[in-house]
């Protein structure tokens, strides 16, 4: 949840630099909503990818056990 916190703190540092920027035209405030933009982009990316480890070492946990049991060799008799 961390890295959700961050996304959302980052969203709302640049407000004011996207009001300045549509608003009154200030073209630096647009280079801090480009770069703003861009890091968002990765701190994106990066808690997609923990979401999706998470998911499956999750899932790859139960799935290992199944398989270990589909796996195993049938008695003789």
């Amino acid at each position: 949840m961390n890295k959700f916190s961050s996304v959302k703190d980052l969203v709302m540092s640049l407000e004011s630099d996207f009001e300045k920027f549509y608003e009154k035209g200030n073209s630096a405030a647009g280079t801090r909503v480009r770069k703003g933009m861009q890091d968002l982009k990765n701190l994106a990316q990066d808690l997609r990818k923990e979401v999706q480890d998470m998911k499956n070492n999750a899932a790859g946990g139960s799935e290992e056990k199944a398989g270990a049991k589909k796996s195993a060799p049938k008695a003789k008799k």
